[in-house]
């Protein structure tokens, strides 16, 4: 049987979302904030064991309320009286010595397949802003949706500005952003590992579920989602997806 000809190119942008913890990298990004901030001596001893339970748990049975407002308590207090520029610069120092050797190859590599068809890729997070921006930039993506936090004068307060990005809210925001970039969501993608993401997935006309938990595991397997265990052959197929129903973008000449 022969390949379905291309989608034909769309005038309007696509967008693709992609989840960092356990979608796009292994483990929660916030610990290792919290690991080298303590190496730096930034934060105690108490703090640094708080981040190490979070990971471990996060590992073992993947994120959940509890876990997320530990990380969030964690990653405010970390940031409080330290200026933007000085966090940009231990964000840059965390991304070559723990994120980039942490990072799933095969999903980078899917973020290239979207890109090659003239999509806007997103990394959508509960992750602060700061680091997810420093991920997008030092892997070539369009840009960072993260938690954000209040800065005054380029000092940052400890509180946060807006909701933590995650769940239903992760949903609204990325349902008002492809709004305003005129981007039909039915031709968007979502990528996520995490039944807390159900609403972001839900939301799209294409959703592909990365090494889902188990309650992911089984909502994508009642919907007939994409489930994208990390394994070559796996990762083959989803890159010909994108490759082959994907609409492209029309490049502006």
């Amino acid at each position: 049987m022969s390949e379905a000809a291309p989608p034909i190119p769309n005038d309007r942008p696509i967008v693709a979302f992609f989840d960092v913890d356990n979608t796009l990298m292994r483990g929660a990004s916030v610990y290792y904030v919290g690991r080298e901030a303590f190496r730096r001596g930034l934060i105690s001893w108490r703090d640094i064991a708080l981040f190490a339970w979070h990971q471990f748990r996060f590992l073992a049975v993947g994120e959940n309320r509890e876990h997320l407002a530990t990380a969030k308590d964690r990653a405010l207090g970390l940031v409080g009286g330290h200026t933007e520029d000085a966090l940009t610069l231990l964000a840059e120092d965390i991304y070559d010595k723990y994120f980039a050797p942490k990072l799933w190859p095969e999903t980078v590599d899917l973020t290239r397949e979207h890109l090659a068809k003239g999509h806007e890729v997103w990394l959508i997070t509960a992750t602060p802003q700061l680091v997810a921006q420093v991920i997008a930039d030092r892997l070539g993506l369009t840009g960072a949706i993260g938690t954000r936090v209040q800065a005054l004068d380029g000092v940052f307060t400890g509180a946060l500005d807006g909701h933590v990005i995650h769940g239903e809210e992760k949903a609204a925001v990325a349902r008002l952003f492809a709004s305003d970039r005129n981007a039909d969501l039915a031709n968007c993608w979502a990528y996520s590992d995490s039944s807390n993401d159900i609403p972001l997935l839900s939301m799209v006309g294409n959703r592909v579920v990365v090494n889902p938990d188990a309650r992911l595991a089984a909502y994508a397997k009642k919907q007939g989602w994409t489930v994208l265990p990390l394994k070559r052959s796996s990762i083959r197929d989803a890159r010909k997806k994108v490759k082959r129903e994907a609409r492209a973008v029309r490049r502006s000449r």
